[in-house]
């Protein structure tokens, strides 16, 4: 089902586990044109349902951020912290269908499986794709551990899910030129991924999909590092029965060693560029808008 309304929406949905960046004033602010342009809705979402690296610092980091840049949004700004029941009721609807399963392997115990199989295929992202020890579990076996108070992830069974399915997924991707193409999905790439843990309630593929049907996003702009993602992501709409957006993914800024900007990496703040002086129209400028 494709996500249409008389009005355009888009977002920019940052997770406040850092400051922003100038790959960040280029997404945001491309977001923000667009919307203006096409008489559109602009939304901020805060994505901090990692609560151990999310700070109430970095959110208000963010708003002075974007604020600077020129850029408005609707209010109430929505955080992902909200919505646990919405992704809670996912789960349970995947649970329903027999699409999801308890698996008690830990990181370590990951890997070392990929330490020893060096040749092992690994997800877009660069990790070994899960093999699926715990899938075979017996289900009296899954709830002994359950109810001994057992840590697990809660995985998708990408064999069930494709096989529900039973056709190809695809979305509607926008060029930059403005012309769209239909892109098939590979969400095999993937294989079973976790989609919830103890200490998060969903992961960010399920959670941005549920987030961005509440909201109504109907156009997805964000970097081309996540388009991999948006066939997993879509076979998630497709089960849960959530709307499509378009989709665009626009270049990547890249730093002085070629690798693109990340918080991980350290990349220069926004608010040093503000700290230094820097106004919002060269700021525009080195991002390339």
């Amino acid at each position: 089902m494709m996500a249409r309304s008389a009005q355009p929406v888009y977002r920019f949905a940052p997770s406040p586990n850092g400051y922003l960046h100038l790959g960040h004033a280029y997404s945001a602010a491309l977001n923000f044109d667009l919307a203006q342009a096409q008489g559109g809705r602009f939304l901020l979402r805060i994505e901090d349902i990692d609560k151990e690296r999310s700070r109430d610092a970095y959110v208000t980091a963010i708003n002075e951020d974007l604020t600077w840049l020129g850029l408005h949004w609707e209010l109430p700004v929505r955080r992902q912290s909200e919505h646990f029941a919405r992704y809670a009721a996912h789960l349970a609807r995947l649970a329903d269908q027999a699409l999801i399963y308890p698996c008690f392997c830990s990181r370590a115990d990951l890997q070392r499986f990929a330490a020893a199989r060096p040749s092992w295929p690994r997800d877009p992202d660069g990790s070994p794709l899960y093999g699926g020890t715990c899938r075979y579990l017996p289900p009296a076996e899954r709830e002994h551990r359950i109810a001994a108070g057992a840590p697990h992830w809660l995985r998708l069974d990408s064999q069930a899910a494709l096989a529900r399915l039973a056709r190809r997924i695809a979305w509607r991707e926008v060029c930059e030129a403005g012309s769209e193409r239909l892109v098939e999905a590979e969400p095999a790439n993937w294989g079973d991924v976790a989609l919830a843990r103890k200490d998060v309630p969903a992961s960010y593929h399920l959670a941005v999909v549920t987030d961005d049907a509440l909201q109504g996003v109907t156009h997805v702009v964000r970097g081309r590092d996540l388009f991999e993602a948006t066939g997993l992501q879509r076979v998630l709409q497709e089960l849960l029965g959530l709307p499509v957006p378009l989709y665009r993914h626009h270049r990547l800024i890249m730093g002085p060693d070629h690798q693109k900007l990340s918080k991980r990496h350290k990349s220069q703040a926004l608010r040093a560029l503000r700290a230094a002086g820097m106004c919002p129209a060269t700021v525009r400028r080195l991002s390339g808008l």
